[in-house]
């Protein structure tokens, strides 16, 4: 290489990083495509990624110039094509659901229990006690959603335990439940991995911590910014784009690696703070002001929401997921005073990757917390997932029981064969809906953990609209009535699809139906009534709902994501 650029926190060239996570994709069959670039001001670059085959794989790099943002994406993509994060909420298949081994070869499968209590050689004690704590939660809900393979049981990863060196071994279902994405990183040394995975625990740790509490941070010194001339003129660039931009210290009086720039919206008064995070202060900064822009043009930096004076609107979980998703959650008026609650910390805490990784396991011990690693290198890349219990979940650990994502394995073996069942099977599927406690909106997609293309019947189908079908064809009108009263009100059906269902509404409540006919041509026109009669008459059932088949043979766009699963192990 003529040239090769090096910067802070990474042990490699940039052009060395790009070259060789480019050669090792392409390898397995993975081939880049570059969009969305963007350079908004002096510094600050972002562009989008995704592989060509199955645009559903994709990811996104920030960086202070264009080699680092292309970098910082291509070490996204490999982090969750290691990690598997791109497969987290889809079924992988009944096919691979029986193979040998499902997500790795080192994977550990444990029996279902008759009375439903967690294997112990699941976890540990203290896990159990945290993640179960009255014990009264089911081994069920952690069978996985990808395999949904309920006869062969629990699927769990092998984690070390940092403290003592411990196996640890870690249900797939709860990772993907409570940790989603957090806690994920690839890099050119394992060191370097784990370094930008500790400090991304540590970045959403404080900052939910702030925006909980309604902290309010100090500025950091004109003069302390100026020692950094890149960040310094993105700052500058923001400023004279007509933006408030406040840089502040969220180290919370030097004992975090934590930065955080804010900016307001003075046109329409929106707040979004941005956080960074690395022992090396330079680079936790330079963070937080790249993640600020990244994917977003200046023109995209409204809509925010205004700062809030309601505390439990601020402190509510869904507002501190919407944080987590895309900074677009509330945050306190406190969070904007003037007179901070700790002072500012000329911090800075290492000078190498070694020094970077050490102080980040000595800091989260000494918080009281057990770090637990996964290393991942099937792919010839350095990649981690680490789970910090009781710091770095993304979701309340209430929702293993209330709102789990495997929600939908019992249910999935009668879905996929729906167009094949008898009026039995449809009314017990249809009693086991109404005993799910499940939202009438919530898709099935999700549920089924299916990847379909928008604005097809798969993609729209709510649970609701569900229920309606089922009822439908069981000849159930008053169950059918409902249903179709729910459609009517919640309205987000394709317009096609919901004429069907007003207009099978008023046979169901005309009589006899008949009589009203030319009416109901001349309001729906006659393939409407004609779809309408045959749902009600049971002639036909569950309309536009194509088999899906055992390994959702019926969706292209799945069979092209679990193509793309099948790779990682040629």
């Amino acid at each position: 290489m003529s040239q090769e650029s090096f910067i802070a926190g990474k042990d490699a060239s940039l052009e060395f990083s790009i070259e060789s996570m480019h050669r090792k994709l392409a390898a397995r069959g993975f081939h880049m495509q570059e969009s969305a670039w963007l350079n908004p001001v002096e510094n600050i670059w972002s562009v989008h990624m995704r592989d060509t085959d199955c645009p559903m794989l994709f990811s996104n790099g920030k960086g202070a110039s264009e080699l680092a943002a292309r970098a910082s994406a291509l070490g996204e993509f490999f982090e969750r094509l290691e990690c598997h994060y791109f497969w987290t909420h889809f079924y992988l298949g009944a096919t691979r659901a029986a193979r040998p081994f499902v997500h790795y070869p080192r994977e550990r499968w444990f029996a279902p229990t008759e009375d439903g209590a967690w294997p112990a050689a699941l976890l540990n004690p203290q896990l159990h006690a945290f993640y179960n704590p009255d014990g009264d939660i089911d081994a069920s809900v952690l069978v996985d959603l990808n395999s949904g393979n309920v006869e062969r049981g629990i699927c769990a990863l092998p984690y070390q335990r940092l403290s003592d060196g411990a196996q640890t071994w870690f249900p797939v279902n709860l990772i993907g439940n409570l940790y989603v994405s957090n806690g994920m990183s690839a890099g050119n040394t394992l060191m370097e991995a784990r370094t930008q995975a500790l400090s991304e625990i540590f970045e959403r740790a404080i900052k939910y911590r702030i925006i909980r509490e309604g902290l309010c941070l100090p500025d950091v010194p004109e003069d302390v910014i100026a020692r950094y001339p890149g960040i310094a003129a993105g700052i500058r660039a923001l400023r004279e784009a007509g933006f408030g931009i406040l840089v502040k210290d969220a180290s919370l009086g030097g004992r975090y690696p934590v930065m955080c720039v804010t900016l307001l919206h003075p046109g329409d008064q929106g707040c979004f703070p941005s956080f960074g995070a690395h022992p090396r202060f330079e680079i936790a900064l330079e963070r937080a002001l790249t993640e600020l822009l990244q994917g977003r043009a200046l023109a995209s930096l409204e809509n925010f929401p205004e700062p809030g004076f309601d505390m439990d609107e601020i402190t509510a979980v869904a507002n501190l997921e919407i944080h987590f998703v895309d900074s677009s959650g509330v945050v306190s008026w406190n969070f904007l005073g003037d007179t901070p609650d700790h002072p500012f910390a000329d911090w800075n805490f290492s000078t190498t990757t070694q020094e970077d990784y050490d102080w980040l396991c000595a800091s989260i011990a000494a918080e009281g917390h057990e770090i637990y690693i996964a290393d991942f290198d099937e792919l010839d890349v350095y990649s981690c997932r680490i789970l910090v219990p009781g710091m770095s979940e993304i979701y309340p650990v209430e929702d293993l029981q209330w709102e789990n994502n495997s929600v939908g394995n019992d249910i999935r073996p009668a879905l996929v064969q729906l167009d094949s069942l008898d009026d039995e099977e449809c009314r017990d599927l249809l009693d086991e809906l109404q005993t799910m406690n499940l939202g009438d909106e919530r898709p099935l997609w999700e549920i089924l953990g299916l990847a379909v293309p928008v604005g097809t019947p798969w993609k729209e189908l709510r649970i609701g609209e569900l229920k309606t079908l089922l009822a439908l064809a069981i000849g159930d009108e008053e169950a059918s009535r409902e249903g179709c009263d729910w459609i009517h009100h919640y309205r987000q059906l394709s317009r096609p699809r919901w004429l069907v269902y007003r207009c099978v509404e008023a046979l169901l409540n005309l009589d006899p139906p008949a009589n009203y006919r030319h009416a109901l041509t001349l309001m729906y026109g006659e393939a409407v009534v004609r779809q309408a009669e045959a749902l009600v008459s049971g002639e036909e059932r569950f309309f536009g709902l194509e088999p899906l088949g055992t390994d959702y043979e019926g969706s292209a766009m799945h069979q092209n994501l679990l193509a793309a699963y099948d790779k990682l192990f040629v």
